[in-house]
């Protein structure tokens, strides 16, 4: 297998794998502009030539849009190989490429959500377990950081205190969310519509930096759904999922 790394230079020709409609599709503009303003901080995208999902992102930690302290580490956003590609091996061949970059540059080590049980959109806990992963932290609604250290010296990444206990002090559904996920783009304004016609409470709320995701109430930001203030999930859901949901 052959793979390219996405750069400001090649970003409009090339596909990014978990959206691969045309450039036009809110879902790759969506993503793409949010990869392009990520490239400065260090985000790597490395895909398989081949138009498919297969693929790694990640980017130095202290750049990572989510609640987590690793300074010195990589943090994984996302290592997606499934459909024909699985099987192959390519899934090492990515985590490998992301290992010896992080040790060429002096990193601490790798980290990644997940938990204990596989959930839609997570890396699979077994996957890296066998690995070498090792869970460093969890917060009370099940999901985890793992981390992979490069030295038995290295320091324990760990979760915010305020994404440790997900928690909103809002009613009705609250969506966090960002342009990561190339799938926002398009379903969160549906959800948004659903919502309003079945006078369903529902309020979507974007993060927009580094910053406010950094900050954000749960370990989760590309997606995490609450409702009256508990944390219910991390999967993507379009209009008859959610009405399901609801009970409409």
């Amino acid at each position: 297998m052959e793979y390219i790394k996405v750069t400001k230079e090649n970003l409009e020709t090339e596909h990014i794998c978990c959206a691969i409609s045309n450039n036009k599709d809110i879902q790759v503009t969506s993503k793409k502009a949010w990869l392009a303003d990520r490239f400065d901080e260090g985000l790597v995208f490395l895909k398989s030539v081949e138009r498919g999902k297969c693929f790694i992102e990640y980017i130095p930690a202290e750049n990572a849009w989510n609640p987590i302290e690793a300074d010195g580490y990589l943090y994984i956003d996302c290592l997606w190989v499934s459909g024909s590609f699985k099987g192959h091996g390519y899934s090492n061949d990515l985590l490998g490429e992301c290992i010896r970059d992080g040790k060429t540059h002096g990193k601490h080590g790798l980290c990644i959500l997940s938990s204990a049980k596989k959930l839609p959109f997570l890396a699979d806990p077994k996957y890296l377990k066998y690995k070498g992963f090792s869970v460093c932290d969890t917060a009370n609604n099940g999901i985890q950081l793992w981390y992979l250290p490069f030295s038995p010296k290295a320091p324990l990444p760990r979760f915010k205190d305020c994404a440790k206990h997900p928690h909103v002090d809002e009613t009705g559904y609250i969506l966090y969310y960002t342009n990561q996920c190339p799938f926002n783009g398009k379903y969160v304004p549906i959800l948004e519509a659903t919502a309003k016609e079945h006078g369903i409470p529902f309020r979507a709320v974007k993060l927009e930096s580094k910053t406010a995701a950094q900050n954000a109430p749960t370990p989760i930001t590309t997606y995490a759904l609450f409702y009256n203030g508990k944390y219910l999930t991390n999967e993507q859901m379009n209009d008859t999922k959610f009405l399901k949901l609801a009970n409409q």
